[in-house]
């Protein structure tokens, strides 16, 4: 992410790790059935990732980390990296090894790599508008729970900028907390003693 100020390295990778598993979880559950009935657990196979629509590809990253998780001894082989502009029928990467393996973490990734990408792209087009003027796109916490993190950092792969990662990283008063507060004075005056008081 762009604004280290606001998450830490160690932060945002546990982010991504509490996402990842949460996903395999939600997916596969205690096995992916189909593929465990009927391919052999020797099985070795190969696949690619086409693309099918023009635009910035996102998730390349996230999709090895994806697949290091389910498997360590499936082999990635990249050709385009994140924050590239894509044509219908580039291919991204292949992905190598056990054939259950490749089927398991496969809708995990298409689905990520979805979303990222569909991001990183609009996020781009505003950014080609907006060219040089001194105007920055910037994000917000209006994001998918639980995926908050894998939508921000397409945000800055298609040249936005993160603006608060959470609740706990910037103080942001708002109509709600200055109405809840007694008025803007006493808004702001409570939040300046607040922080303070506990070295924030």
């Amino acid at each position: 992410l762009k604004n280290k100020k606001m998450i830490t390295e160690v932060q945002f990778q546990n982010e991504l790790q509490v996402l990842i598993a949460n996903a395999i979880r939600e997916d596969v559950g205690p096995g992916d059935y189909s593929s465990l009935a009927c391919i052999p657990a020797d099985a070795m196979g190969k696949a690619k990732l086409l693309v099918k629509e023009d635009g910035i590809i996102a998730g390349v990253s996230l999709a090895k980390m994806i697949f290091e998780y389910v498997d360590p001894a499936m082999k990635i082989d990249v050709f385009i990296e994140d924050g590239t502009a894509v044509k219908t029928g580039d291919v991204v990467f292949h992905v190598s090894g056990s054939s259950q393996s490749i089927l398991k973490s496969e809708r995990v990734v298409l689905n990520t790599m979805q979303r990222m990408s569909a991001i990183a792209t609009k996020t781009n087009s505003f950014v080609k508008l907006l060219e040089g003027t001194n105007t920055k796109i910037l994000d917000t916490r209006k994001t998918t729970p639980g995926f908050r993190v894998a939508e921000k950092w397409a945000v800055t792969i298609g040249g936005g900028e993160n603006h608060r990662f959470a609740l706990y990283d910037m103080v942001m008063l708002k109509d709600n907390h200055i109405d809840f507060a007694g008025g803007i004075t006493l808004a702001i005056a409570k939040t300046q003693a607040y922080l303070k008081e506990n070295n924030l």
